[in-house]
């Protein structure tokens, strides 16, 4: 009777375990993309506008050695498995090269192996580097049901590591693919470097910081190249959109008309950002000048450390002078 007792009692608590475990299974959180009932595969083409002007951007603008300019643009396709960077997380050694010298190869390996390992990359995707700071360049990607977030990164030329790009961007909606999509594309720094413009000589961050958005405030120096404290916020150094390929009536893509080549240029249509001149501090006064036993002057000044642009606050005068009465006379 114990021993029977005993098995009952068993039984009960493995149901309890059971009925807990199914409880609990049933709580978890879906994944985003678990969620897409789309069709089999959809194809996109991605084009990446760089909107780096002088005028949008005056301080400290590259113009030579190497003038402003865009890297290549390395992309990839797959599930929330996996991550290629994260905002407010440590960026991987593959980003941190990429973002530092535009080296893919160590990004891409990371890539393949999440790919081999979890088996949460669908495919890469890559495009042209764009030689100004104003530009498009265009490729084609493929996004699955099961692998159906965008991730990319593309770094800023010069800078000592700054990039946009977008991370899981989720290209479905429930059971349809979106048709199109358009996001504009602010800074970020990788957190590896701890430059402020952007041709400061390489000084690694120690220890490494995490990835983090430049706004127009943060980080807070003068010196920073997108430091523009009377902006609420910067403009856009970038967009991208993605146009979903449609089929024709034969089941194949239809043909994508490139832009001529005349419209590589992008005519920038954000507004002038102003930018006020700043003078260095006042230097000593002078030595007195004048003759003795009567005022004589002497004089002070500073200097310009950055010249305004489009309509900033001019410079102030450079120079000061004082009356003073002249020393050591006999």
């Amino acid at each position: 009777m114990e021993n029977l007792m005993f098995v009952c009692w068993c039984c009960k608590v493995l149901w309890a375990v059971v009925v807990a475990a199914l409880g609990c299974g049933s709580s978890l959180p879906v994944r985003e993309d678990a969620l897409c009932a789309a069709e089999q595969l959809a194809q996109y083409r991605i084009i990446f506008t760089g909107k780096w002007s002088q005028s949008a951007f005056p301080k400290q603008y590259p113009l030579y050695r190497p003038p402003a300019q865009w890297s290549s643009l390395l992309g990839v396709t797959h599930s929330s498995d996996y991550s290629m960077w994260k905002k407010n997380e440590y960026a991987s050694n593959g980003v941190r090269d990429f973002a530092e010298k535009g080296e893919a190869w160590a990004l891409m390996k990371e890539i393949e192996e999440a790919g081999e390992k979890i088996q949460s990359v669908h495919g890469i995707f890559s495009a042209p580097a764009i030689s100004s700071g104003t530009g498009q360049t265009s490729t084609e990607l493929e996004a699955h049901p099961r692998h159906p977030l965008v991730s990319f990164v593309v770094r800023i030329v010069p800078s000592p590591d700054w990039f946009v790009g977008i991370d899981s961007l989720n290209l479905c909606e429930g059971d349809h693919w979106m048709d199109e999509v358009s996001v504009d594309l602010f800074p970020y720094d990788a957190g590896t470097d701890s430059g402020f413009t952007f041709s400061s000589p390489n000084f690694a961050t120690i220890p490494q910081d995490t990835v983090t958005e430049i706004t127009c405030s943060s980080p807070s120096h003068p010196a920073n190249s997108f430091y523009y404290p009377k902006l609420k916020i910067l403009p856009p150094i970038a967009q991208v959109t993605m146009v979903k390929i449609k089929k024709t009536q034969l089941g194949l893509s239809a043909p994508f008309i490139n832009l001529p080549a005349k419209s590589n240029e992008i005519i920038d249509t954000v507004s002038e950002t102003p930018l006020d001149c700043e003078v260095s501090q006042w230097s000593s006064w002078g030595l007195c000048r004048g003759l003795c036993r009567e005022t004589g002057t002497k004089v002070r000044t500073r200097f310009v450390l950055l010249q305004p642009a489009n309509n900033g606050m001019p410079c102030p005068h450079l120079d000061e002078e004082t009356a003073c009465e002249p020393e050591n006379c006999v």
